[in-house]
This record gives structure tokens, sequence and C-alpha cells, in this order.
């Protein structure tokens, strides 16, 4: 592990295969430990969520959308940070609003370094 992510688990939601696995290499190039979910569903029943130390998200999925994932999360651990993904930008006006947490936002295709930098932020 680097001194940047130490023991740090970064969850990502994903109905996409190929994003997932390209996220999961870019998050353990710097050695984070990676935990992969093709679907919201499959991250709330799995029981992982309170080892979870930052999550990504798309938010265009099939059936459980990331918003709702997001108002789910954040009902159950308010303090975790959250980053969202999509492909489709104009999707983003329909964005939960909670108390003081706001979610980062990228755009597909994004820039493997600057979420990188997004997830040692959150993580800070």
């Amino acid at each position: 592990m680097t001194e940047t992510s130490p023991g740090f688990v970064v969850g990502v939601v994903d109905d996409d295969q190929s994003v997932l696995r390209s996220l999961e290499y870019l998050l353990e190039s710097a050695d984070y430990a990676v935990r992969l979910f093709a679907s919201g569903a499959d991250l709330l029943g799995s029981g992982l969520l309170p080892h979870i130390d930052c999550l990504i998200s798309d938010v265009d999925m099939p059936g459980m959308d990331g918003f709702e994932l997001l108002r789910l999360v954040h009902a159950a651990r308010p303090e975790l940070p959250v980053i969202l993904i999509t492909g489709y930008p104009d999707t983003l006006q329909r964005l939960p609003v909670f108390d003081a947490s706001k979610p980062r936002i990228f755009t597909k295709p994004f820039h493997g370094p600057e979420l990188l930098a997004a997830v040692s932020e959150a993580l800070r």
C-alpha cells in the first residue's frame, strides 16, 4: 500500500463490465482495495457497505439508478464519500440534494488521474 491509500476500500457500481474492470485496474494501480458491483442492489445486498471507504457509482443503470442508490447510501452512511459518473450529463438535473454533502461528478470519458485525485481527496 502507498501512503496515499493505506487500506482504503473503494466500492464501484456500474452495469457495464468493461467500466468495472477498467476502474478496478485504475484504483488498484493506486493501491486501493476495490469491490465491484454490477448494480446498486448487488452492493446493498452484499453486506459490504459498512466496509467501503469511498463509493463510485454510475448514474445511468437499469433498475435502481445511481441517484436512488445515492439516496439509500446516504440514509445508511451519510458520511460516506460518493463519486458519480455518467455518460449522460443531462441526467444530472435530477441530482438529489442533501444537507452538507454533495457527490463529485465525472462525465464519461473522464481522465483517470483526475478520478484518482478525487478519490484521494474524498478519503482525507
